[in-house]
């Protein structure tokens, strides 16, 4: 049947709602992918909640989905864009097509959408609630709830995995399924907790490092949580990636603020201003460190975008704590920045370093 996707400044897009959801509307936040691959990624990244999902490449799930490339136990997205559709796999790994997990979890798939002029929108209007309907005619576009979405993703339990010699508290704030492997991968025993987790049962854990994840929304609704953070911050070499990044930039006094259409994609290039390189990474954010803000903090910045400036990283002047607001874990995209991994465990092997419990 028809469908449209209705921006709220008013434009509407019409294209063909596939047989993947019984529902009839479906609202989120419009944003944009360009990686050409990665969708299965992409899709079941927490950082994507709420959100309708545009993707740049035109030909979408053409080698399918398979069992191991998924970053959390079901999708987050509230809908997907795409020009075109493949309705089959084609991989030696695919269990089914892309159509057929959507499907699956009752998520609502809208095909030959004019994706480039949505993009156009995007770019120069900047991200906006939308809604995916049957409806040609569609009343007002509502504006985002201002709910807590970290709460809506966040582990409620804390799971332990591995059996390394070093303990890291990974603090789940809608975090990738890859940065756990990541750690993993370097003999290290890993205890994922609530986001929610208060610095007192995190000094019973006794941890040997702390890392503050990814995830979804405006870091400022955890304005409250910031002060025990900051603590947990000073006591254990900490890592923090893309909302984590933005945690520590806000615990330690910097500011946030929101781009106009964010970056996403598998190829945004960032300076490492430490080694006078230039990485290309994978990235999902909508809210960046504002870098006149933390002049006047601890902190320094140590990566940087190079299409726009913006903070891609910082590092305190005198405390083992380090943020990236990419993501060097990758999937998907390239893992040439997965070295920010192994700083981390260098800062928590360090010799003679005692806690500091505040």
């Amino acid at each position: 049947m028809k469908g449209y996707l209705h921006l709220k400044n008013g434009d509407k897009f019409e294209g063909i709602l596939e047989d993947t959801s019984t529902k009839q509307e479906v609202n989120g936040e419009v944003v944009f992918f360009t990686g050409m691959t990665g969708y299965q990624e992409v899709v079941t990244d927490p950082s994507y909640k709420n959100q309708i999902i545009v993707f740049t490449y035109p030909l979408i799930g053409n080698y399918g989905i398979n069992e191991h490339d998924y970053e959390s136990k079901k999708p987050h997205v509230s809908a997907v864009v795409v020009y075109e559709c493949c309705e089959s796999g084609f991989h030696y790994e695919a269990m089914y097509s892309f159509k057929q997990y959507l499907k699956k979890w009752n998520i609502p798939l809208i095909t030959h959408i004019d994706t480039r002029a949505v993009v156009k929108r995007i770019r120069k209007e900047g991200t906006m609630p939308a809604v995916v309907s049957s409806y040609e005619a569609n009343e007002k576009v509502q504006e985002d709830e201002m709910d807590l979405v970290v709460k809506q993703v966040s582990t409620t339990e804390m799971n332990t995995y591995g059996k390394g010699d070093k303990h890291i508290v990974l603090m789940d704030f809608g975090y990738k399924k890859s940065i756990l492997k990541e750690l993993l991968n370097r003999q290290c025993k890993v205890t994922v907790v609530p986001y929610s987790t208060s610095e007192s049962v995190i000094h019973q854990l006794n941890p040997d490092g702390i890392v503050l994840s990814n995830g979804p929304g405006d870091p400022t609704q955890l304005s409250f949580q910031l002060p025990s953070l900051k603590k947990i911050m000073v006591a254990y070499p900490t890592l923090g990636i893309c909302f984590g990044h933005q945690l520590i930039g806000l615990a330690f006094g910097g500011k946030t603020k929101k781009l106009p259409f964010g970056h996403r994609g598998a190829n945004q290039p960032v300076m490492d201003i430490v080694k006078k390189k230039v990485y290309m990474t994978s990235q999902n954010h909508s809210y960046v460190v504002d870098e006149e803000s933390i002049k006047q903090t601890p902190l320094t910045v140590r990566f940087k975008n190079v299409n726009d400036d913006s903070v891609e990283g910082l590092m305190h002047e005198s405390l083992p704590v380090l943020s990236v607001q990419y993501h060097p874990e990758a999937h998907p995209g390239p893992s040439e920045s997965n070295y920010i991994f192994d700083e981390f465990i260098n800062f928590v092997n360090e010799a003679g370093r005692e806690k500091i419990y505040a």
